[in-house]
């Protein structure tokens, strides 16, 4: 039996910007890009969303929720510091962490033995050391799967600790609403809403075959979550798949301003970050392109160099599947499959004789 954390600080950005100036912490701020550079919202604080405000929202459409919005440019430097600070506390539990992103993680404690193997005692230990050192408050689930460890880390924010035992998951996921499950988004709720499900509850009712003949792999998903179970390990070490770059525009641009003036720059910052990722072996290539109407579009090739050219000419195709004024565009690789790559070097052809 598992026995894992979630914990997530609340609302990151905007906490580190409140403990390194208190006068902004009864005040609604967000932390995000100008209007006028079309900025989006990286989160908010509490006060900020009870006008409605939050995260991925437009920055122009916070400020006309919120009028008395203060909106701050993100400093990222000084989040990662934070980040790995917190990081640090996590690792005087367990050496099992996966990090999610700068402000949460997932921790494994299963057969830690300090606090006498409470999960409860080490969660409290948790937020008050980081509170301790470094200011910032954490909500923590404990659960005995990753899953509900996520749901539980988010059911009494902020400051929040709820714990799920194991004799208490049945009745606790059986009662929560399908769009509580990870995977389940506006398009997917809507069609289990349309088969009659809107609990738990009711999709354990319907058998695994019928889930898999309307949404394909993941009705074994919804099966398994339903009831509770995921097999999920907490990752130590996560496997970087691509890199890439993206820019929004202050204007809508045409297709002929992006090949002379938005493409080439893109590219050299990404020849910038694959070089600080050591060069990686590279499968395919993509750009990524959204309209004013933002529809978005990516398009992928395999065997081909990172090269200037070889973006235009995939940008070309991309472009002509929407036709309009370009918001957003970005480049990027898909890097080559690890385990591919090592049993390459496994089956190389031997040297020949000298």
């Amino acid at each position: 039996m598992r026995k894992i954390l979630h914990a997530d600080c609340d609302c990151f950005y905007a906490a580190v910007e409140m403990r390194d100036d208190p006068s902004l912490r009864d005040i609604p701020i967000a932390i995000g890009g100008r209007p006028e550079q079309r900025g989006v919202v990286a989160t908010c604080n509490y006060p900020a969303r009870r006008f409605g405000v939050h995260s991925a929202m437009s920055s122009a459409q916070a400020l006309r929720l919120c009028p008395q919005l203060r909106l701050i440019p993100p400093d990222f430097e000084r989040y990662r510091q934070v980040s790995a600070e917190i990081m640090t506390i996590f690792q005087q539990l367990t050496d099992r962490i996966e990090p999610l992103s700068l402000d949460e993680a997932f921790l494994d404690i299963s057969g830690i033995e300090r606090f006498k193997g409470s999960g409860t005692w080490m969660a409290e230990w948790l937020k008050a050391r980081t509170r301790e050192v470094t200011g910032i408050t954490i909500s923590v689930g404990v659960a005995p799967n990753k899953f509900l460890a996520k749901i539980a880390s988010d059911w009494r924010k902020p400051d929040g600790l709820y714990v799920i035992t194991p004799d208490q998951v049945d009745a606790f996921v059986s009662a929560m609403p399908v769009g509580k499950l990870p995977g389940v988004g506006p398009a997917t709720a809507a069609r289990l809403e349309q088969m009659g499900i809107a609990d738990c509850q009711a999709l354990r009712q319907r058998p695994i075959a019928e889930l898999i003949d309307h949404f394909g792999k993941f009705g074994r998903r919804l099966y398994e979550l339903s009831r509770g179970i995921d097999e999920r390990e907490v990752k130590t070490h996560r496997e970087r798949k691509s890199v890439s770059v993206e820019t929004t525009f202050d204007r809508d641009i045409d297709d002929q301003q992006a090949r002379c003036t938005a493409l080439a720059p893109l590219v050299e910052r990404l020849a910038e970050r694959l070089a600080r990722h050591g060069a990686p072996s590279i499968g395919k290539l993509f750009v990524k392109v959204r309209f004013d109407d933002f529809t978005s579009t990516t398009l992928e090739s395999g065997g081909l160099a990172p090269q200037l050219d070889n973006f235009i000419t995939l940008f070309d195709q991309a472009w002509q599947r929407g036709q309009r004024p370009i918001r957003l565009l970005g480049v990027g690789v898909r890097l080559a499959d690890a385990a591919l790559e090592r049993q390459l070097v496994l089956f190389e052809e031997p040297a020949a004789p000298q």
